[in-house]
Formats: C-alpha cells, structure tokens, sequence
C-alpha cells in the first residue's frame, strides 16, 4: 500500500503551538455523527461499564546539550535504557560522532560522560554512560530539558502541560498527547458515571515524531518500544468485556501495547514486553473497542493506526476538523473514534 494514501494538507496554521489553559477545554469530535463538543463532555459520550486504559508514562526530560571530546557541540534526546550501561539517542549533529568518542553532558565539571559505541542509522547511536541508570535518570532531570515535537515551535511557560497529570514513571521521549487533556475533575466525573480507569505503560520512542519515509507501509520498520501492562489492568479489561462494556484506549500507545499483548483469544496478557507492532488496514484489532486520540501528522504511522482502526472514515473525520478549525497535533484537539470491523 503506497504511503501517499495516508496523506493530507496540513497548514501550519492549524498545529497548537500552546497548550489550552484548561486541559479539558479542548474540542472533542465524536466520529460517530460528526458531532463537536468538549472533552468535558466525555462521560456523556461513554457508558456506564465502559472502561478507559491510559498510558502514564512520565515523559524523560531527554533532551540534553554537550560537547565532544574534541569540543565541538552536541545535542542528544536519550530515547531509552537498553540494558546495562547502554542507552540509545537521537544525536544532533551524528553525523559528526563516531564510533569510540566521547561525549559529555551536565555541568563543569560534566556530570555524565558517555561514550559512542554504535551508529543505527537516521541519526540514532547507542552510547554507553559512564554512571548507573539511576544516576543517569537523576543527572538527566537535573540537566535535561522536556523534548517537544519539533513540529512546536514555541516555548511554553510550564512544562507540566507536557505531562499528563497520571504520569508516574518517567520513560518516554514524547507525551502520549491523548491523555494531556485530562483533569482530576473529569476523571471524577467519569467515576461517578460509572466509567472506570485501567492504567499500562508504553516507553514512546522516536516514531512518535516521524513521517514515514519509505514509498509503501510494507517498507516501514518500526523502532521497538517497551511497555508493561499490569495484571489489575488485564483483569479489568475482562471483566469489562464479560459485561458488555466498551475498551476505550486513550492514545494509539494504548492501542498498541494492548493489541501487541493479546493472546490468540483477544485477551491482553499482563507482564513486561516490547513491540514494533505497525498497525496498517487489514491489521485486525481485538481488545479496542473505541480510541480517543489527538489529531496525527500526514504520512505518520500514528495516523496509519487511526485509518486501521476506523477504514476509510478517517478521511471525513479529518475533512471536518480542518474545516471547522480543531486544533492538531500534540497540544491540538481529539476525536473519539469507533473500531471499524
């Protein structure tokens, strides 16, 4: 399938730069319908015995500026632990590392001194940090500045409206967007209406900022991302379905820790795993039901899910968002779409 097929006409016009000043004022388009509310107005679009799984990843305040060993800038967003004393960046220049220099970060003295020990390509190396993966974590949210999409060209005042307010613990290089518009006053709501709340964590890799390069979908390759589904969130996914209920995914992180997790029987299993799932037309979900996500970049494989999820519909979903003026992308606005079978 040619990637073109997922494409659109995005003007920059239509991406928020800023986040809302209250989360839950965003707009929310309910597909079915084509009807515009608020995300407030969520409970009024669920039913009782519905469940929502949120991703709480806390994002990594990754992006860290240094220098070269032979003192030449550098700018790196950590994009994950790989075990050990490895972790693996997204390198601003890499085209200027090379395999065995040194690099540091943090402070003067530096606080973190690594050391290059691989080039996977796209800009992405694999350094080894001269530090436990404790301390690195601790240097990192000391010297390290929250990484915003490149498509955001504007500073915001308080980089807690990067979080979501569930976020618990830090591991991701990127927000799961969906969730940023979520209050404790609708989360409230949604308890005495009888909607329950299932956490998972899904670690957001780089994909999340990337248009798909290649010509067709069958040429992508995905950059794999952990996640960890908890057994409580599996035993409410169960019982949810058992009832009649609704598994509702806040964010296309959900969707895949989810799916990539379910057993030939549909049924997400709990524990630890890692996935590079690429969800395309075809693809058959089996534990989402609905999916409230933000609105996705041309030719992204986030937007790739969506079109899985929902069949052809995605294009009238987006026609009338940029014609009724939503606001897109990670501060944007959200549309709760329904599974298409």
């Amino acid at each position: 399938m040619l990637t073109s097929a997922f494409d659109y006409e995005l003007a920059r016009t239509a991406i928020a730069q800023q986040p809302l000043d209250e989360r839950d004022s965003a707009r929310l388009l309910v597909a079915d319908g084509l009807q515009d509310a608020q995300i407030r107005d969520l409970p009024s679009f669920l039913e009782t015995g519905d469940l929502l799984v949120v991703n709480a990843t806390r994002v990594r305040r990754a992006r860290l500026h240094g220098h070269r060993d032979n003192g030449g800038k550098l700018e790196i967003l950590l994009l994950g632990h790989q075990g050990n004393h490895q972790w693996a960046a997204l390198a601003l220049p890499a085209r200027k590392l090379r395999q065995g220099q040194k690099v540091w970060f943090g402070g003067d003295p530096p606080e973190l001194v690594a050391t290059v020990i691989d080039d996977q390509g796209g800009g992405i190396v694999v350094l080894e940090l001269e530090a436990e993966p404790a301390e690195v974590e601790a240097a990192v949210e000391r010297w390290g500045v929250i990484p915003l999409p490149p498509y955001i060209t504007e500073s915001i005042a308080d980089p807690e409206r990067y979080q979501t307010i569930y976020a618990d613990r830090v591991g991701s290089a990127a927000a799961p967007t969906a969730g940023l518009h979520f209050t404790r006053r609708l989360l409230a709501e949604l308890e005495q209406a009888g909607i329950g709340v299932a956490k998972l964590e899904l670690e957001i890799g780089i994909d999340t900022f990337r248009p798909i390069a290649s010509l067709r979908l069958e040429d992508h390759r995905m950059h794999s991302e952990r996640y960890s589904i908890p057994e409580g969130t599996v035993d409410q996914i169960r019982t949810t379905h058992k009832a009649g209920g609704r598994v509702v995914a806040v964010g296309t992180t959900v969707v895949r820790a989810l799916e990539a997790s379910a057993n030939q029987h549909g049924e997400p299993r709990a524990g630890k795993g890692v996935t590079d799932l690429f969800a395309t037309p075809g693809f058959r979900f089996r534990v989402v039901d609905r999916l409230l996500t933000n609105f996705h970049l041309p030719r992204s494989s986030l937007l790739v899910l969506v079109a899985a999820f929902t069949g052809e519909s995605w294009r009238q979903i987006y026609q009338h968002a940029l014609s009724n003026q939503y606001r897109f992308l990670s501060f944007g606005d959200a549309v709760l779409v329904d599974r298409h079978d």
